[in-house]
């Protein structure tokens, strides 16, 4: 049994809670779950802790997310709360602008979207949606909306026609 512990850490790091419910589906007895996940605590192959903050990383690099996705995201996981509490402290920490940095990457992931819709008002909500579904907090999504929008060669002039603004675009493509 512990070996079917360890193929199912071969993949990924794993929450204490993800290793349990697997030996359990497999047909496991508890009381040998229960030895083989002290086992692996104990080898240092099984850690709440180091998978919070592994999962923070490696969703901010790859998946940005706004805090609350990922408390919702590690509670799945099975992670206690003050883990989760501890790891996100310590990335805003290490990071103070961590969340402000997954928004802004979130929007230039999905900008030619966005960039499609011709209305800024309807671009603004849509983007508004975006980033509350993927977990960021309104002044966070705001603050980031505001930044993409400064940047001139994101938001047309309110005077231009939309003939012109594929022409503008180009002119702020150039500078």
């Amino acid at each position: 049994m512990l070996e079917a512990a360890l193929r199912f850490l071969e993949a990924r790091q794993r929450s204490v809670v993800e290793v349990r419910t697997r030996l359990n589906i497999a047909g496991y007895r508890p009381d040998l779950v229960e030895g083989a996940i002290e086992r692996l605590s104990e080898l240092g192959m099984l850690d709440d802790e180091a998978f919070a903050r592994s999962w923070l990383e490696s969703r901010d690099r790859a998946r940005p997310r706004g805090e609350r996705a990922l408390r919702v995201e590690l509670t799945r996981k099975g992670i206690d709360r003050t883990v989760t509490d501890d790891a996100l402290a310590e990335r805003e920490a290490e990071r103070p602008d961590a969340d402000a940095s997954a928004a802004a990457r979130l929007l230039e992931r999905h900008a030619r979207q966005l960039d499609r819709i011709a209305d800024p008002r309807e671009r603004r909500n849509r983007a508004y949606a975006l980033l509350a579904r993927n977990g960021f907090d309104s002044e966070t999504a705001m603050q980031a909306i505001a930044a993409r929008a400064a940047d001139p060669r994101d938001e047309p002039d309110r005077d231009e026609t939309p003939s012109d603004q594929g022409h503008s675009a180009g002119q702020g493509a150039s500078r």
